[in-house]
């Protein structure tokens, strides 16, 4: 059987992507405007591919 095309090779764990999301929001004290609301955007959008890889492929190993 093939390999689901969510199983992406060199994705981030979600787990790790949630730690950037919430250290940006730390960071701006959870006012997101401009550059910082751009990167909010992009963070959440790989945090859902990675939800759903994970999902779909099991937990993805953090990189050494």
């Amino acid at each position: 059987m093939l390999p689901s095309p969510l199983c992406v090779v060199g994705a981030r764990p979600a787990a790790v992507v949630n730690e950037e999301i919430r250290a940006l929001l730390l960071a701006t004290g959870g006012w997101l405007y401009g550059e910082s609301r751009a990167r909010y955007e992009v963070l959440v959008a790989e945090w859902t591919r990675a939800v759903a890889a994970e999902r779909a492929c099991g937990e993805i190993d953090v990189a050494a």
